[in-house]
């Protein structure tokens, strides 16, 4: 019965993630870029200077809202998570070094989707019972499309609340305990597997208590912990990859080449890629791209629409700096450090994913140090996803039934960080990838209708500056 279920998931998934969902969502990036002039570029100087620009500037939220910076690094630990780490290794192996070039191109188009989602979310947002602002893709396919459109509000939620149980908590937490256990065994090499099961079962104890800390803290509470956690992992992780990258610095002119021409000549660039196409490439860097940055599934949007703003367009440009954060800088880093330090010529054509990531770091680090900085590094990672999709997942739980059904959801969400930490989680990736592209196509289809409403309210925002 079981395996009769994960071949059926397996098939769905491969449904949902293929070509058509990947032409739709780099569809609409293309789309929107032409519809607001090509904003990413054309007003980059000026975006970075509205939001890194306020990065360290001090401000106090009204009630029932984040500073902008907070709801940033709430949307910003959501997304920056373990495909940063694993999901770029796993691009290389399959689409060789042109897999970052694609990459690229899905990030820089998926900016003014991301914008556009927040930009909508806030402009749509409502305060709830406790006098929070509420939003996101739910808010603004009902109050933007008509109340007629209920029911694609409905598919969003239930979609989006089971992958929150999978991709922004089971997997997470699963994560982080065999990430500390792979270091038990690089001290230990002798430590019995009732033994690492036993640490799972403490390392999932401990994560719930955390969660239970934060999570019930409110709003408030995790926009702080994110506000402070999210730099902290960010900046260990980037400056442990530039010390990578440059050990192997004579290597970097010759990757930079390889990424562009191995964009278009994945096999003559990649020999070990045997029979690997142009589509191969694309499909690796779109799919890995878009699953680290996460523009247009719509989740980051929920955590923006709480950003205390006047001007929407205010905290939509931070949607353009999050992809850029996300995929741009740390993305482009940890392939970088794979490239430049040769590691990934045994994994083309084979799964790979932090296990890449670690040989590649020991060839500058060593290997127990290796293992010991990525362990950290996606612990950081992991608890800060879990920590925002808890939000996503409870938003969505909320929308469908109401406040009790949001606390009633937190509990199962706590219970499910214990639960995720030892058990195999095979048939919950694919589950939870699942859900991740099916909540994507109700968001994305409100994004593509509403477009002359992101136009206008982008156009009144510049025209007053």
């Amino acid at each position: 019965m079981l395996e009769s279920f994960s071949h059926l998931s397996q098939a769905v998934n491969n449904a949902v993630w293929g070509v058509p969902m990947l032409l739709l969502l780099i569809g609409t990036g293309i789309f929107m870029s032409f519809r607001l002039g090509f904003l990413q570029f054309t007003k980059f100087g000026y975006i970075m200077k509205s939001t890194v620009g306020r990065l360290f500037s001090k401000k106090e939220s009204r009630k029932g809202a984040l500073t902008p910076v907070q709801a940033l690094t709430t949307a910003l630990a959501g997304t920056v998570g373990t495909g940063n780490i694993a999901g770029v290794a796993g691009a290389i192996a399959l689409g060789g070094p042109g897999a970052i070039f694609w990459m690229w191109i899905a990030a820089l188009f998926g900016m003014c989707t991301k914008y556009s989602e927040i930009l909508l979310s806030v402009y749509y947002r409502k305060k709830n019972t406790k006098g929070d602002f509420v939003g996101g893709p739910m808010y603004y396919i009902e109050n933007g499309l008509g109340h007629r459109w209920h029911w694609l509000s409905v598919l969003f939620c239930v979609f989006g609340s089971v992958a929150a149980l999978g991709t922004g908590n089971m997997t997470q937490i699963n994560t982080i305990a065999t990430s500390i256990g792979s270091v038990f065994q690089s001290f230990n090499p002798a430590i019995r597997p009732d033994e690492l099961k036993a640490i799972y079962i403490v390392i999932g104890v401990i994560g719930a208590i955390l969660t239970i800390l934060v999570l019930f803290g409110g709003l408030k509470r995790i926009g702080s912990v994110t506000e402070r956690l999210v730099p902290v992992m960010a900046v260990a992780y980037i400056v442990s990859a530039l010390v990578v990258v440059f050990t192997h610095l004579p290597q970097l002119p010759g990757v930079l080449t390889r990424i562009f021409r191995g964009a278009f000549r994945p096999a003559a660039i990649s020999g070990g890629l045997a029979g690997a196409a142009i589509q191969q490439a694309m499909k690796a860097g779109f799919g890995r791209g878009i699953f680290s940055n996460e523009a247009g599934l719509g989740t980051a949007p929920i955590a923006h629409a709480a950003a205390d703003v006047e001007h929407p367009v205010q905290q939509a440009m931070y949607g353009v700096f999050e992809v850029f954060a996300d995929t741009i800088v740390i993305c482009t880093l940890t392939a970088l450090a794979i490239l430049c330090s040769g590691q990934a010529v045994d994994f083309y054509g084979k799964a790979a994913g932090t296990d890449l990531t670690i040989l590649s770091f020991a060839t500058t680090f060593g290997s127990k140090v290796a293992s010991i900085i990525i362990a950290v590094c996606i612990m950081m990672f992991a608890f800060s996803t879990l920590l925002s999709w808890s939000l996503y997942g409870g938003r969505c739980a909320e929308f469908l039934a109401g406040p009790k059904g949001m606390v009633v959801y937190q509990a199962i969400y706590v219970v499910f960080v214990v639960v995720g930490a030892s058990v195999r989680l095979d048939l919950a990736w694919q589950v939870a990838d699942s859900m991740n592209a099916l909540m994507a196509i109700p968001n994305l289809i409100a994004v593509l209708a509403l477009s002359p409403k992101v136009v206008s309210v982008t156009k009144d925002y510049f025209e007053k500056q």
